[in-house]
Formats: structure tokens, C-alpha cells, sequence
């Protein structure tokens, strides 16, 4: 685990093959996303190092590696999880838009793809669990209003990777789950991109997100995966379409 501040109040932590973020408000604290469940322990610590208060849990996209350690860290602390209304639902397994084992074993001609199978299994990816608790965020003011929650953030609905998918914007840094990225373990390049097709759930909704993504005004990203990108989105998204 390794914990980056990429401004005073955004942290971009780096667990097992997959990113989350701390946001810091004084004392208090908003974790965007939890990694796989065996990274239970290192979001633990990420928020310890950050120092402060969880209030309260935001969720880009209900995959296994981004609420896998959800369960047993919500067992310590007692806070709301939100994310947008059908990614809450997503959340709380009423539906399921994630890639299976037998969509994983397409892809195991790959040079890359056992190494990082056998990564994902021994991080607790087979040990997907609901979040019974999580809720949607009200979006009473339509788009671009701060949710009441640590460090304000502003959802960008970005679905596609999911069907309700949101990146979040917050302090000039945008968050942008798995709707852009900077690396995957599969993946030969590094810098700003799209996932394989096989972890979308809508490939041509999950282009037109990167329009709702350049459109944002931040000066850097944290992505679901990849290191930090510094620069701008609407970059980045050039980047990302030019591979």
C-alpha cells in the first residue's frame, strides 16, 4: 500500500493492483472506493496515515475490487456508503454487471493474464459480498452540486464501465474510477486509457463518458487504476482515444 497526496486534501492510495482515495476535510474523512477484500487491512491504515475521522464512503462502481473491503470495514465503522442510484443497487448486489470467471478465462491466452488472475484470487476477488447499507446520493439539484459529505465532492455520472458509474470531483482532482485509467495489469501501456471492453458493461455509453470526463476543469486524476495523472481531462481523454 502506498499513499500519495496529490493536493492537502486528496490522497491517492495504491493497494493490490487497484487505487482507492482519501479525501480530508480537517478532521474528517471520506474514503472513495476500498479496493479488494484482502485490502481491508491497508485501507485501514491508509486512513491512519492520512489521520482524521471517516465519515462517510463514496463508491465510483460496485466491482469486487473497489467494495470488496466494504464488508469488514464497515463492521468498525458505522458510515454511510453512497454512490448513485443504480450503482447503490449495484452495490447492494440487486443486480450484478461484472465480469465472471469464464469471461476472465477468455482472455487467458494473454502472457499477462495468469499472473494477475492469481494476483486478484489471493487478494479476495472470489470473496464478493453485498453492502446491504449503501444508499443513493441525493441529487435533489441536479448535476454539479457538492455532496454534504467531507471535502464536497461532485459526481460526474459517467456510466458505462457500469450502469451507474460516477467519477467525483474534488479540491481540482477528479476521480475517476475505472471510467479512465493509467494502467491495468493487462494492459502494455501507461497513461490515460480505457479498460478492455471485457470489464464494460456498455462499451458505447463507456466512450461517451470520456466526453462527460474532458468536459470537467480539474488540474490532475486518481483513476481506479494507474498511477496519478497530472494534467487535464479533457488531455487525458485525448491521450486515452488516440491508443
Amino acid at each position: 500500500m502506498r499513499v500519495v497526496e496529490v493536493t492537502p486534501r486528496v490522497y491517492a492510495v495504491h493497494g493490490t493492483a487497484v487505487n482507492w482515495a482519501v479525501v480530508k476535510d480537517g478532521d474528517d474523512l471520506t474514503l472513495v472506493d476500498a479496493g479488494y477484500p484482502g485490502d481491508v487491512g491497508d485501507v485501514r491504515a491508509s486512513l491512519a496515515a492520512v489521520g482524521g475521522t471517516l465519515r462517510a464512503v463514496l463508491v465510483t462502481h460496485a466491482h469486487v475490487d473497489h467494495i470488496g473491503g466494504l464488508p469488514e470495514l464497515l463492521a468498525t465503522y458505522d458510515v454511510p456508503v453512497l454512490a448513485s442510484a443504480p450503482e447503490a443497487a449495484h452495490v447492494r448486489r440487486e443486480h450484478l454487471e461484472q465480469a465472471g470467471p469464464a469471461d476472465v478465462l477468455r482472455m487467458a491466452w494473454r502472457p499477462r493474464a495468469w499472473p494477475w488472475v492469481a494476483h486478484l484470487v489471493a487478494a479476495g476477488a472470489l470473496r464478493d459480498r453485498p453492502v446491504p447499507s449503501a444508499r443513493a446520493f441525493p441529487v435533489d439539484g441536479g448535476v454539479d452540486v457538492p455532496l454534504e459529505v467531507p471535502g464536497s465532492p461532485v459526481p460526474v455520472p459517467t456510466a458505462g464501465h457500469t450502469s451507474g458509474h460516477s467519477a467525483y470531483l474534488v479540491d481540482g482532482v477528479l476521480l475517476t474510477g475505472d471510467a479512465l485509467v493509467t494502467g491495468h495489469p493487462l494492459s502494455r501501456v501507461v497513461g490515460p486509457q480505457r479498460l478492455h471492453p471485457l470489464f464494460e458493461h456498455d462499451p458505447v455509453e463507456a466512450e461517451r463518458a470520456l466526453d462527460a470526463i474532458a468536459a470537467v476543469d480539474a488540474r490532475a486524476l486518481v483513476p481506479g487504476h494507474g498511477p496519478v495523472h497530472h494534467g487535464s481531462p479533457a488531455a487525458a481523454v485525448r491521450t486515452a482515444r488516440s491508443r
